[in-house]
């Protein structure tokens, strides 16, 4: 029986059936560019390509969820690879330009007023948790120095490392205190300082200098002369050096009646350009909770302050 020959020109001659370990027949020609011998070595310099193309995503590093997760968890934030100069675990901050900060209700604190560590859960605009934060104090200065009261945050990642360390001294708060206003130190990774934020003397408002590790101003931070949110938001504009106009802000969210009256709870936003330096924005993260402890943390029966001038 003749060998199928494949569909051409009736007068085309058909390929030869080889038979298996039949080395008298050679098998089809591969087509230019195609599967060779699978049985013959590539020829010197072959390279297939495996590596090519851009390099992996990397997704920020999240634990192995738990069996039986409750059903529409919100996704682990996804980063892209480390750029050069960027401090480990920051490299997320370099995709966003926006960032919410919550803070944890404590049960303890809102039922019989006893002060504790607070928390944060710091997320992106699609509500994906980044980092944590947490205050670390002792009892008696939390107690005694209420709003005031140093400690250090440790700012961790969701595999639990430590990524940004904030300090924060005893100093005074008001207007009738120029030589010791509030100065907070941001670290990253923690034992390098990358900025301090520092309050600037005003008779009326509240304004703050974001400043570089050799403490030069590279920011300025205004605040409105009542920080009361009464059914709104308040807002902390970002401005340049040398410029008056905003180039982002902190805002202090309208939480809801119940808990803005019976917790301290609070809500922020942090909005800044996309291509600011990701040192200066974890800089902002700092700013943030001295705008929080220095206006909006009530301790006990103690009212919260509203200005520079309590």
């Amino acid at each position: 029986m003749s060998a199928p020959g494949y569909p051409g020109p009736y007068n085309n001659p058909p390929y030869p059936m080889a038979q298996y370990g039949d080395k008298s027949v050679a098998p089809y020609p591969a087509p230019h560019g195609g599967y060779g011998d699978p049985h013959q070595a590539p020829p010197p310099g072959f390279n297939p390509g495996y590596n090519q193309g851009p390099p992996p995503v990397m997704y920020q590093p999240v634990p192995v969820p738990e069996y039986g997760a409750p059903p529409g968890a919100i996704a682990p934030a996804m980063a892209a690879a480390a750029p050069v100069g960027v401090p480990p675990g920051l490299e997320y901050l370099t995709q966003i330009d926006q960032i919410l900060i919550h803070q944890k209700v404590e049960l303890l604190e809102a039922f019989i007023g006893f002060e504790t560590n607070n928390q944060y859960e710091i997320k992106n605009s699609l509500g994906q948790k980044i980092y944590n934060a947490k205050e670390k104090n002792d009892c008696c200065t939390r107690n005694c120095c209420g709003s005031l009261r140093s400690f250090d945050m440790k700012i961790k990642d969701t595999m639990d490392r430590e990524v940004i360390r904030i300090i924060r001294p005893f100093r005074c708060v008001s207007c009738w205190f120029p030589c010791c206003l509030q100065e907070m130190e941001v670290q990253a990774p923690p034992g390098t300082t990358i900025g301090y934020v520092k309050q600037d003397w005003h008779p009326c408002l509240p304004k703050f200098s974001i400043q570089g590790p050799n403490k030069e101003t590279l920011l300025k931070l205004d605040g409105p002369c009542f920080a009361c949110n009464c059914c709104g938001d308040v807002n902390f504009e970002l401005k340049g050096k040398d410029s008056d106009q905003p180039v982002g802000r902190i805002s202090k969210q309208w939480s809801g009646l119940l808990k803005e009256v019976f917790t301290d709870t609070d809500n922020f936003g942090i909005q800044f350009p996309l291509d600011m330096d990701v040192k200066l924005k974890a800089v902002l993260m700092g700013a943030c909770f001295l705008i929080d402890f220095m206006f909006f943390e009530k301790v006990g029966e103690a009212n919260q302050r509203s200005s520079v001038f309590s």
